[in-house]
């Protein structure tokens, strides 16, 4: 047996095809014929992929909403003229979640069950965020809101880290940029959509929240009944759980795995830009159109809309492209780049077509660089005995960030500021700067994925 440049083991004759277990339940994961999990090389069937990008539109649409429009309309309810506030709630359920985000992982990965590793957590993190969404939506004051975001974030979290990791199960190389980019481009049109859909019923501020959540909430429920992701009780065992293996599972070996090392640091650095231009979108809408908070939903969706457009168009000729091309750093590179600018056009917009101009360069730019660096993570995941393990360590890079970047970003804006309007303009500059230096430690420093 040999062991590749990223750490995961392989076999110098090839992958034997995993035998099907008992029962009927075809395995989770491929093994080789020792037992050990082992990188996928057969394709996944249309039927899947097509499960896979509307569970992944059901897990936006359920998280996004609120997070994009429905915390705001709360605090302008029950706190009027605190929009720092969104930032503290927002970071603080992110936070929480960061935390338990690893032991998710290491549960996942031990899970031997007839549903498979991934599919029960599904089932559990739909539940969770549901509820959380009820909470929200009937809280009688903002420490309630921050409560159910609490659960909210982190059971939707908690879906949609499943979808990742049976993504990472499954999907072989050559389908890694163009499936990314599907499901990429359902998580750039359900928060657009289900915006939309909140506005509609927005006299109703329940139904703000639990109408996008019960949408995703059957997406997500479905697509393990529909598409079964096969028996785990059969893949390798796994030593027991303890204290110092839970503490050791927040972290990785950096000298062991400097492409994973590296390519985490530049993907942190550039979800820091990231949010810091998104996080108080709704908010800088209405302050450079003039316009009250609760009436923005219908301008955000209209942008959105556009904006869906150009990400679809980025996500898919990136990630095809990449595919085809095999490069990966190089539509990186070129994702940073319409990052900056479309977040200068915003830093200096006050009318709706240089808004909309931004919007479109910054969500083409998200779509890109979500799709391609996923491939890229899929390609440099140091044991895929751990996938899952290893997926909560990456999803730090994006975690940490909106954790961090809204509590930065919520004294940013007070930055030079003389009356009550906030200082977008040095938030989203910094932004720019932010996402291009990401970027560019992908595109420099990851050897081994070209």
């Amino acid at each position: 047996m040999t062991t590749n440049n990223h750490g995961a083991p392989g076999l110098a004759g090839g992958i034997a095809a995993a035998e099907p277990v008992p029962g009927n339940h075809p395995p989770a994961s491929p093994v080789d014929h020792t037992g050990i999990i082992v990188e996928p090389q057969n394709p996944v069937s249309r039927g899947y992929i097509l499960w896979l990008m509307l569970a992944s539109f059901g897990a936006s649409i359920a998280m996004m909403v609120p997070l994009s429009y429905g915390i705001a309309v709360r605090i302008t309810e029950l706190a009027p003229g605190q929009e720092q506030m969104l930032g503290f709630i927002t970071g603080t359920a992110q936070g929480i979640y960061l935390v338990i985000s690893p032991i998710i992982g290491i549960w996942s990965d031990r899970t031997r069950s007839r549903f498979g590793r991934r599919a029960p957590f599904i089932f559990l993190g739909t539940g969770i965020g549901l509820a959380g969404l009820v909470v929200m939506g009937l809280a009688p004051d903002l420490l309630t809101v921050g409560a159910g975001w609490i659960l909210g974030m982190s059971g939707w979290s908690i879906s949609g880290a499943a979808i990742q990791n049976l993504m990472a199960d499954k999907l072989p190389e050559k389908q890694r940029g163009s499936v990314s980019a599907l499901t990429g481009l359902m998580t750039q049109i359900a928060p657009v959509l289900g915006i939309g859909i909140a506005y509609s019923v927005s006299s109703n501020t329940l139904l703000v929240f639990v109408v996008p959540g019960v949408i995703g909430a059957l997406l997500l429920a479905l697509f393990p009944l529909i598409k079964p992701e096969g028996s785990s009780k059969n893949l390798p065992a796994v030593p027991n759980v303890t204290l110092k293996s839970v503490v050791s599972s927040y972290g990785f070996s950096i000298r062991k795995y400097p492409d994973f090392a590296w390519n985490w640091l530049g993907r942190f650095v550039f979800f820091v830009g990231l949010y810091f231009n998104t996080t108080f979108g709704t908010f800088f809408y209405a302050q450079r159109l003039d316009m009250p908070v609760r009436e923005v939903a219908g301008v955000v969706a209209t942008i959105g809309m556009l904006g869906v457009v150009a990400a679809a168009a980025g996500a898919l000729l990136g990630g095809f492209l990449s595919d085809k091309l095999k490069r990966r750093r190089l539509f990186v590179s070129i994702a940073s780049l319409l990052f900056v600018g479309g977040a200068l056009a915003e830093a200096f917009a006050w009318s709706l077509p240089q808004l909309i101009i931004g919007a479109v360069l910054m969500q083409t730019a998200i779509a890109v660089f979500a799709t391609v660096d996923q491939a890229i993570i899929f390609a440099i995941l140091p044991n895929r005995t751990e996938t899952a393990r290893y997926m909560a360590v990456v999803a730090f890079a994006q975690k940490i960030p909106s954790a961090v970047a809204p509590l930065l970003a919520s004294v940013v804006i007070t930055l030079g500021i003389t009356g009550s309007e906030k200082n977008y303009t040095i938030l989203y500059l910094a932004g720019a700067a932010l996402a291009l230096f990401g970027g560019l430690i992908i595109a420099l420093k990851v050897k081994s994925v070209r």
